[in-house]
């Protein structure tokens, strides 16, 4: 399948792995890679910028492939300077950077400077407009029913997807509920050039988390996911587990983001993904879950969802059309 991503990208496939934290390790990314698609390391996975460069570097020998990597600015509590991040991405040879939370334009001149191209998710269009105007090559636009933070409009993919086709010139990418063919045939006609998933690569077998997380997506539903963080202006879409629920309750009573942090810190959400135990930390879902039925390898994840979306192009639609 070729499409403005595919081709922008160099990748085979119009499907992308986003960046998640705490999961984008070079063993997955290369694994997305490696079946076509495009995998994506997240940096402030790791805790400095050297380990960031023995990460790149492993990842560079598990695939020949394109790869990205992910930088999020601005969503974490410690200090991190994110010139050295910038540095090591710019000086791995890596072509393809994601970047979420804060704009990008503090670091576009550098990676303009090193050839990168610079894919931004934003979740408004006024976002992506401006993320346009700053010359990134593409961005990831990011519907109600994401994973993580889909900010604070609640515009669902379906509206979200062609309203910034509409505007932009710039390749576009669907995120957010998208966890099969049925979702690249949609985004394809909702004027997208890929799709962008990060909840349904957490389910493979590649993923570094633990089986009982990816058997809580399998056997979870649509209705499955909760809303924090709505009372302190950063919404973030999690697994209703029994940390959302207490953290709902806290924030019904008014409690301020002190309260909640003990519950939804990093070091509780590494004993959630490491033990399997769902209920320790929070535990970052989207609503695709409940779309999600086994637990593949990558590359017959990518292989399933393709044949799939070219079945329902070519077969149903065109039998539709006759």
């Amino acid at each position: 399948m070729k499409t403005r991503l595919t081709e922008l990208l160099g990748i085979e496939k119009p499907i992308i792995c986003g960046g998640m934290m705490r999961v984008g390790t070079a063993e997955l990314a290369a694994a997305v890679s490696n079946a076509g698609a495009l995998g994506t390391m997240t940096a402030l996975t790791l805790p400095t910028p050297e380990l960031l460069k023995a990460e790149i570097k492993k990842c560079q020998s598990l695939t020949d492939k394109p790869f990205a990597v992910n930088l999020t600015v601005g969503v974490v509590a410690s200090e991190i300077n994110y010139d050295d991040y910038v540095d090591v991405i710019c000086e791995s040879g890596v072509k393809i950077v994601e970047t979420a939370g804060r704009s990008p334009e503090p670091f576009m001149e550098k990676f303009n400077a090193h050839g990168i191209k610079v894919i931004h998710k934003c979740v408004a269009v006024r976002h992506a407009l401006k993320a346009e105007r700053l010359g990134v090559a593409a961005v990831s636009i990011d519907g109600f029913e994401c994973a993580g933070h889909p900010g604070e409009e609640d515009v669902p993919g379906l509206v979200l997807i062609p309203a910034a086709a509409k505007k932009l010139s710039i390749p576009i990418i669907a995120s957010g509920g998208i966890a099969d063919g049925r979702g690249l045939a949609a985004a394809l006609a909702l004027g997208a050039e890929g799709i962008n998933m990060g909840t349904r690569f957490l389910a493979t077998q590649e993923a570094p988390v633990h089986e009982n997380v990816k058997k809580s997506i399998v056997d979870m539903d649509e209705t499955q996911t909760a809303l924090i963080f709505r009372s302190y202006k950063n919404t973030a879409r999690v697994y209703k587990n029994s940390v959302a629920l207490k953290v709902l309750e806290i924030e019904k009573a008014g409690g301020d983001f002190s309260q909640v942090h003990g519950l939804v810190s990093g070091k509780m959400q590494d004993i959630a993904w490491s033990t399997g135990d769902v209920d320790a930390g929070m535990v970052t879902f989207g609503m695709c879950g409940g779309l999600v039925d086994d637990i593949p390898t990558c590359s017959k994840l990518v292989e399933n969802i393709m044949s799939e979306a070219k079945n329902i192009i070519n077969e149903r639609f065109a039998a539709m059309m006759a």
